[in-house]
């Protein structure tokens, strides 16, 4: 009996463990009322030595400061031979940005469509790969000293988008989906960041120059050849987008049209506000205003779907052409502009139902 109970402990134990593992390699739900920066554009350091694997630099969210923050890029070992690298991705899912971490793996998964560079291009990785238990690098895309590393080819690599997005779905975001075989990728046994790449991230978020509020989406370290050596690094040369924080960061904020920037998508207004259930005594006057309140309020409600059907669509017209950075600015800017003005015409619309429903009010 004893011994039954001290197994079935044991088993408790183990099923904890797997389950925290498991968590550790999916979301973690993060409520951000704005999305990343861009990728900012830097160079490859040199790839320090055999068997090293590039992880690509990514904006990571600080709770404390609330804020985006950049880790580096860099070369690290992999865990185990034969394995990938599938870098963490933000995806904007049920009114917040979600982050979804990265992992190691057999293969290389679903990481947003977001083009990180450097053979991370939104789909798989074309950087290198695994033969006989060394890695080979593919020069087209990666750094690689040949006196040092000597396991390279080349292989071209072409119909590379220079899209620096860094989040999936949404406005403005990446539109990808993963696929059969990446879906089933993600099911595959899987390890977690290793120490050196938490390393990488204790050492980002602890600079405070690497907060994009700082340094406005062009981190002075942009990449390290080694984890945390943060001394001889290459910074960005530029941002890969125009970035300006908004005024207002809450980590547990949702997207608002008030009390932080302006609203520049339907969807990111608050919901539309009931007036008061009319009460003037009179049942059938009461009944009437009703049904007047609900069909502002239903038209109101389409005209902000139709909006926001409209803006999506070209957003998705901007990224099928590729827009350039001046030109997605300029789009979101007019959406801006559109948003604003509906939600000021909606406004009045509301001000003079109320005022004709009032006491004395014209009740035509």
């Amino acid at each position: 009996m004893k011994m039954r109970t001290v197994c079935s402990r044991m088993l408790l134990l183990m099923l904890a463990v797997l389950a925290l593992s498991s968590a550790s390699l999916g979301q973690l739900r993060i409520s951000v009322a704005f999305g990343p920066p861009a990728i900012p554009v830097y160079e490859q350091p040199v790839c320090p030595g055999d068997d090293y694997i590039w992880t690509p630099g990514y904006w990571a969210w600080d709770p404390d400061v609330e804020d985006y923050y950049w880790v580096p890029g860099t070369w690290v070992l992999a865990p185990e031979p034969e394995f990938y690298w599938t870098p963490p991705y933000w995806a904007w899912l049920d009114g917040a940005f979600v982050f979804y971490d990265g992992w190691w793996g057999p293969h290389v998964g679903f990481y947003g469509g977001i083009n990180y560079g450097f053979g991370y291009f939104g789909v798989g990785f074309v950087g290198g790969r695994w033969d006989g238990g060394h890695f080979f690098y593919n020069r087209e895309v990666t750094n690689v000293n040949v006196t040092v590393v000597h396991n390279v080819y080349n292989e071209r690599i072409t119909n590379i988008t220079e899209n620096r997005v860094s989040f999936n779905g949404g406005n403005g975001g990446v539109i990808a989906r993963p696929t059969p075989q990446e879906e089933a990728y993600a099911h595959e046994r899987h390890l977690p960041p290793v120490a050196a790449q938490q390393q990488q991230i204790q050492v980002a978020r602890g600079n405070p120059q690497l907060r994009a509020s700082a340094n406005q989406g062009r981190p002075p370290v942009a990449a390290t050849a080694r984890p945390g050596e943060f001394r001889e690094a290459v910074p960005a040369r530029a941002a890969g987008a125009p970035y300006n924080p908004p005024n207002r960061r809450a980590g547990g904020a949702q997207p608002s049209g008030g009390g932080g920037r302006p609203a520049y998508h339907p969807n990111e207004l608050p919901p539309i506000q009931r007036p008061p259930a009319p009460n003037t005594g009179n049942p059938g006057l009461d009944r009437k205003y009703q049904q007047q309140q609900d069909k502002l309020y239903q038209k109101q409600q389409q005209e902000r779907q139709q909006l926001q059907q409209q803006q999506d669509q070209e957003h998705q017209r901007m990224e099928q052409q590729n827009g350039s950075a001046e030109q997605r600015q300029q789009m979101e800017q007019r959406h801006q502009q559109q948003t604003q003005q509906m939600q000021e015409r909606h406004a009045q619309q509301t001000q003079r139902l109320q005022e004709r429903q009032a006491p004395g009010g014209n009740r035509r």
